[in-house]
């Protein structure tokens, strides 16, 4: 049975004797088991952490950025051995698993070009023969805690930038889907990265807690539910760290009437049931705007129904099965209080089974109509694939329904109407915006992050908002009574 340990200084290892079962979701079959670390193991990676934090904060950017111009190549390499991992310990699709790593990989090689982003500001002469200039430092050992539905790309949303900048990086991947981590870290090691620069610990939440309360730990980093973000953002800062903690999201997707109703529909059933309904931008809410309710309820429907639920060895799949038997279990709870909520359910996704996968973690496609915003369906975060659309009279009580939600993750509207467009996008109390454009991941180099109880702390993901977040920001003011001379040098300088 295939273990999977930490890996620490450059090499797997663990002191702890307790181990977890992995499952694999299409089966329910046990596929490995990964160590639940101790104390000791934890104080074992922020050693390691500390002391190569200050080697490697020492290199200059470039020689850094060369590194991980290596571990991209690396990457780019393993992304089909990567994408199997993925689908076998997280259910999802090939096809989906791969594109997570690519959309991971993009960081990486945003990451290549920070150098150009730790400039600082020079201003001569703000006194009386006295510059001043600023400059960025990284902030020593940071970490990360992330989520099970992307065990790769998320975590490259983090190391990468934070690596970059000249920290070194604790990650503590999702206990469900771990494996994906230790080959990330091995890669690394293989590119030239410095051993204990990039640690990974295996565990619950025992080592989350270690995590928040280490003195030696500057900054956290997380993804996950609202609740879990919230206890990340308080304790991490009771304890002085500096904290970005992403939670839900409730997607709200606006079709107005005069949409293109076939690109809607293909946006909303990728959007909805891609991933098994597992992504943080997820959509889980179609608001129907007018008089287009009725077609869209009945094409989304029909395209639901064809849908091919599989196992991620079926080439034709579309959509997996969830995460675990706990996790199916919640979502169809979920399905049962909105038929006793009095939603109209046109699709029921429970109890759905596949020869040969009887004990597999399969939901079908769930399709609620006439949702309101009292429901249990609505107000709450469901993470799993099931669409609720509720009926808007007009544009200005879908707004409204968009901005009055506490979530405030992603959202988008489907028109072909310029000024509604512009308003939207304007007025709209929502971190990512898409104009026709169903799932609006922002680019790596943008930033990723919502409002509200979608995002605790006050930097948002990747992109120039990343390098912000893992460092820090000093200013020198300078006046020299003399100047020392040297000697000329006759070669070209170098780093």
């Amino acid at each position: 049975m295939k273990r999977v340990e930490n890996y620490i200084h450059g090499k797997s290892q663990s002191s702890s004797n307790n181990f977890l079962d992995v499952n694999d979701p299409s089966t329910s079959e046990k596929c490995a088991e990964v160590v639940l670390s101790n104390k000791n193991d934890f104080n074992a990676a922020v050693i390691s952490s500390k002391k190569a934090y200050l080697e490697w904060s020492n290199f200059t950017p470039l020689k850094r950025s060369r590194i991980l111009s290596k571990y991209k190549e690396l990457i780019e390499k393993n992304i089909e051995t990567l994408a199997k991992i993925i689908s076998i310990e997280h259910g999802k699709t090939l096809d989906d698993a791969k594109g997570s790593v690519i959309r991971g990989l993009e960081v990486v090689e945003f990451s290549c070009g920070i150098p150009h982003l730790l400039k600082g500001e020079f201003s001569q002469n703000v006194g009386n023969a006295i510059d001043s200039w600023s400059i960025r430092q990284p902030l020593g050992i940071t970490a990360g805690i992330t989520p099970f539905n992307f065990p790769a790309m998320v975590p490259m949303w983090m190391y990468p930038i934070s690596i970059a900048c000249g920290n070194s990086f604790i990650l503590k991947p999702s206990e469900k889907d771990p494996s994906c981590s230790i080959l990330l870290a091995q890669l690394f090691s293989e590119a030239g990265l410095p051993d204990g620069v990039f640690n990974v610990v295996q565990g619950d939440k025992d080592i989350v807690n270690l995590i928040l309360n280490s003195d030696e730990i500057s900054s956290v980093s997380f993804v996950g539910s609202t609740p879990v973000a919230k206890y990340i953002y308080e304790t991490s800062a009771k304890n002085g760290k500096r904290v970005q903690a992403l939670g839900g999201a409730k997607n709200h997707l606006v079709v107005m009437p005069d949409a293109n109703i076939d690109q809607a529909v293909d946006g909303i059933m990728g959007a909805a049931y891609g991933s098994a309904g597992e992504r943080c931008m997820a959509v889980s809410v179609a608001v129907a705007v007018g008089d287009i309710a009725d077609k869209l309820v009945e094409n989304i429907s029909n395209k639901a129904e064809s849908l091919i639920v599989a196992p991620w060895t079926d080439s034709s799949s579309q959509m997996g099965p969830v995460i675990s038997k706990e996790h199916k279990d919640k979502i169809e709870n979920y399905i049962t209080s909105g038929v006793e909520e009095g939603a109209k359910l046109v699709l029921d996704g429970r109890n759905f089974k596949i020869q040969g996968y009887e004990n597999g973690y399969f939901v079908g496609p769930t399709l609620f109509d006439e949702v309101n915003k009292d429901m249990k369906i609505y107000k709450e975060e469901i993470f799993g694939p099931v669409l609720s659309v509720v009926r808007a009279r007009n544009y200005d009580e879908a707004l409204n329904l968009v901005n009055d939600h506490a979530f405030g993750n992603g959202t988008s509207i489907y028109t072909s109407d310029g000024e509604i467009s512009r308003h939207f996008t304007t007025n709209c109390k929502i971190g990512m915006v898409g104009v026709n454009v169903p799932i609006p991941v922002p680019m790596a180099f943008h930033s990723f992050g919502g409002w509200k109880q979608s995002l605790f702390g006050d930097h948002s993901m990747h992109g120039t908002e990343g390098v912000r977040f893992y460092t820090k920001l000093k200013t020198v003011t300078s006046r020299w009574p003399k100047s020392i001379q040297k000697g000329p040098e006759f070669k070209m300088p170098t780093n």
